[in-house]
């Protein structure tokens, strides 16, 4: 679990699209509606401060609220149908994989957390960061549990 670690992450702000619905529909739905975003990126008018696609999630046992965003400064106009939201400084439990692996990612970052004696804080965001090629299949993508606080990180 050498690929597992505690970050910092400062306020996001985010604009995008985002659906709810069951779990039963992802992660089909996060999938058709990264496609979607990208297919309407343009209309962001170059107003990214990355290409990564960030994805907060989050969730109950029944349903769950998806994003596709990118990260920018506040805009005053917000295409029409997508969402402006900030998401706030948080620490979060990390780990690295790939789209093909996010399955294991998230058992990783989960049993490595349980070892470390980490909360997951319930009310706040989980996210995906994916950093899109549109030439590859396989892309590297960064999952972030956040944390309750305070914490103790053991070594």
């Amino acid at each position: 679990m050498d690929n597992c670690m505690v970050v910092n992450k400062p306020a996001l702000n985010l604009v995008g699209l985002h659906v709810s619905g069951p779990y039963s529909t992802f992660p089909d739905e996060a999938i058709r509606l990264q496609g979607e975003f990208l297919a309407r990126k343009h209309e962001l008018n170059g107003n990214i401060k990355s290409t990564a696609l960030i994805c907060p999630y989050f969730g109950n046992e029944v349903f769950a609220t998806y994003w596709v965003c990118y990260e920018a400064d506040h805009l005053e106009e917000i295409p029409e149908g997508m969402v402006q939201i900030t998401i706030p400084e948080h620490k979060y439990a990390m780990v690295a994989c790939t789209n093909k692996r996010i399955g294991e990612g998230y058992e990783q970052i989960f049993a490595w957390m349980n070892e470390m004696k980490l909360e997951k804080h319930d009310n706040a965001p989980a996210i995906e960061v994916f950093y899109v090629d549109g030439h590859l299949e396989e892309v590297q993508v960064e999952m972030l549990i956040p944390l309750k606080q305070p914490f103790e990180a053991e070594d």
